[in-house]
């Protein structure tokens, strides 16, 4: 039972580590926009930091979020605190609509997979259009992705919109796999470990248990051959250029049935002409 304790924490410790440096650079972060992130983890780990004024949680699924609410004790006191809003809204609307703009936009999107929801939301036109408006000056955007197969053309994608873009890695226990991050702005943002570890000691409630200056430097050093695939990598994702990990959404089922029905996919019994 403590195994699984510390498989769990070390998991929404190493998914938040990547979303939460950002706050550590040198402005000073006050707002911050989340989409899809029903949970609430993100928002904790971001409410931590005292410059934090306003964290804007963004989810479709209100179901989803008020279970949370209710039974994930390890967010309860993230979802009552006062500087949380909470909106219920296709994320992508609610940036196209609204007006107020952030210093920090974090994208925790499912993978972008054919005929799924959110494979829109990785192209360049989404970067350029819809998010990079929204962000202040200096403002960061951060992405995530769980599969390999995207990850060098994402990468490649936000270094057509913005002038500084580091891609991240961290093995994540829970799904026995590595995932991926890319964190983009139009002013650099890194910083070394000793500064890291200065301004988390500065602006941090509490004691991290898995995030230190150290710890965030080796996330973003990756291996050889992930450089050279990131550096080669010429492809731009767009909605006609696409690509998705293994697996369909609903839509790309819903389509291939139709085709089915119809006798127009290859193997497909041909209709009756009685």
């Amino acid at each position: 039972m403590e195994s699984f304790k510390v498989r769990k924490w070390m998991n929404s410790s190493t998914m938040n580590l990547l979303f939460i440096q950002h706050f550590f650079t040198i402005q000073v972060r006050r707002q911050s926009l989340l989409w899809v992130e029903a949970e609430g983890s993100t928002a904790r780990e971001i409410l931590r930091h005292k410059t934090v004024e306003k964290v804007v949680m963004c989810d479709i699924d209100e179901e989803v979020v008020e279970f949370c609410k209710a039974y994930l004790v390890v967010n309860r006191e993230a979802f009552c605190d006062p500087r949380l809003e909470v909106i219920i809204n296709d994320a992508r609307a609610e940036l196209e609509n609204g007006k107020e703009c952030y210093d920090v936009i974090i994208g925790d999107l499912a993978d972008p997979i054919e005929g799924g929801p959110c494979y829109k939301l990785y192209t360049k036109s989404f970067y350029e259009h819809t998010v990079k408006p929204r962000l202040n000056q200096g403002g960061i955007f951060i992405t995530i992705f769980s599969h390999t197969e995207v990850f060098s053309c994402i990468y490649n994608t936000l270094r057509q919109v913005f002038k500084y873009v580091v891609p991240y890695s961290a093995h994540i226990p829970s799904y026995a796999d590595t995932w991926g991050w890319v964190m983009a702005s139009d002013s650099p943002f890194m910083l070394s470990a000793d500064e890291l570890d200065t301004r988390i000691k500065q602006r941090i409630t509490g004691e991290n248990r898995y995030l230190d200056g150290k710890t965030f430097s080796s996330a973003s050093t990756l291996s050889k051959a992930v450089r050279k695939s990131l550096d080669n990598e010429t492809h731009v994702y767009t909605e006609g250029t696409a690509r998705f990990i293994y697996g369909h959404g609903s839509v790309h089922q819903q389509n291939q049935a139709k085709l089915i029905r119809n006798g127009l996919m290859e193997g497909a019994p041909a209709k009756s002409t009685k």
